[in-house]
């Protein structure tokens, strides 16, 4: 036996406290993994921008030691 996972779009109105609940249309589910895919590749750049600001953090400190300060004075510049 399986079972089929159907996306579904609820509304609620607040005021008659009517619930309509409906599957989602192919165009809303379209949408939805769009938005989706979309989110993925956002969190994918700022995963990105923060491992090339971690490399250059890492790489100035190196330098910094290399010019013969210590740990507690490159905290200190902090």
């Amino acid at each position: 036996m399986t079972t089929e996972s159907v996306m579904t779009h609820v509304e609620v109105n607040c005021t008659t406290g009517e619930v309509i609940e409906r599957p989602y249309t192919p165009e809303e589910i379209s949408a939805r993994e769009a938005e989706v895919t979309a989110n993925i590749a956002a969190q994918e750049e700022r995963d990105l921008a923060e491992q090339a600001i971690a490399a250059a953090k890492a790489s100035a400190e190196a330098k910094l030691t290399a010019l013969g300060l210590t740990p507690e004075e490159i905290a200190a510049l902090r």
